[in-house]
């Protein structure tokens, strides 16, 4: 019997794709990087992994063997799952080897903007000794403030033990509450939106790109947010208007932010730039070796469970 045959588009690390090779006939030459060849030769796959292309109705309509694709991260908002659900094509994601590697990013944001690592290696580079008794140039304590994690799933839910060894204490909002006994395990306490936005010192950011997300950090919230607050965001650029951010930076109406995704990635608003109160990252949440091998090892199982035994992990198209 011929062995499934898998496409591997983007660079996805040798080491994670060993176990994948042993059970299917795996084609990953650097002609995949270009979509005019994908569309031409997906109907001879019957998997993917998807990077570095869109899983758009013309990608899934020229599929027409396919049976499976799996993300290589955590995110799936590059396929159309609802249109590959029709036509019967199982999405799936890694929302386990990202977890460790994005919630050390957003910990490190959130240190790095607490704390105005930024604001103080560019003094330094310019040759400048800040005096910081003055308080003009002080950053914020965590010990004591309140964490507000939006989306609470696999990742928020690791920064969230991160900051609490910090001592801070944790609000969470996701769209199905947890039962109280696993809050009270925990220890963190169920906050709605409104409350959430109102009451955090830090917002750390956490959910899907969705139709409902997009967009929902915009003035009107930013608004709502204590002025000494900070915004953390290493989830999908899509969930903040970056102009109502630059505004809300600009005039004090929030204190600073730390981004590893933007709205119009690669593109970085240009007055994000100049800003001394916002730190920026190249969307590096797992870049790391370790975590690169360990997606690709996850995405890998996910083809391995469908189409060897029949069984879809980490299914989102259900």
């Amino acid at each position: 019997m011929a062995k499934a045959k898998i496409l591997i588009t983007g660079d996805i690390p040798e080491a994670g794709l060993q176990e994948l090779r042993q059970n299917f006939d795996v084609f990953d030459n650097a002609a995949v990087t270009d979509r005019p060849w994908i569309l031409r030769h997906l109907h001879e796959f019957d998997g993917m992994i998807l990077s570095g292309t869109k899983g758009d109705r013309e990608l899934l309509d020229a599929g027409t063997n396919l049976k499976i694709i799996s993300t290589k991260g955590d995110g799936f908002d590059n396929v159309d799952i609802d249109y590959a659900r029709q036509k019967g094509i199982v999405v799936a994601h890694c929302p386990h080897s990202v977890r460790y590697s994005t919630a050390e990013t957003a910990l490190g944001l959130i240190l790095a903007t607490a704390r105005r690592f930024h604001f103080y290696d560019h003094a330094i580079r310019e040759g400048k000794w800040l005096d910081v008794s003055n308080p003009e140039y002080m950053g914020t304590n965590l010990a004591g403030k309140t964490l507000g994690i939006y989306g609470y799933g696999g990742i928020g839910g690791q920064v969230a033990k991160f900051c609490q060894a910090l001592g801070m204490k944790v609000l969470y909002n996701k769209r199905h509450r947890l039962p109280a006994a696993e809050e009270k395990r925990r220890q963190i306490e169920y906050a709605d939106f409104a409350t959430l936005v109102k009451e955090s010192d830090v917002l750390s950011l956490h959910a899907p790109a969705t139709p409902e997300t997009t967009g929902v950090f915009n003035k009107a919230v930013f608004k709502q947010m204590k002025k000494t607050a900070l915004l953390v965001n290493v989830a999908r650029g899509s969930l903040v208007k970056e102009d109502d951010l630059v505004w809300a930076l600009e005039t004090g109406e929030i204190a600073g932010a730390g981004l590893d995704v933007y709205e119009h990635e690669p593109k970085v608003t240009a007055a994000l730039r100049k800003l001394d109160n916002v730190v920026l990252l190249p969307h590096v949440g797992t870049g790391t070796p370790a975590a690169r091998v360990a997606m690709a090892k996850e995405a890998s199982q996910n083809l391995i469970s469908y189409l060897r035994d029949g069984v879809a992990i980490n299914q989102v198209n259900k």
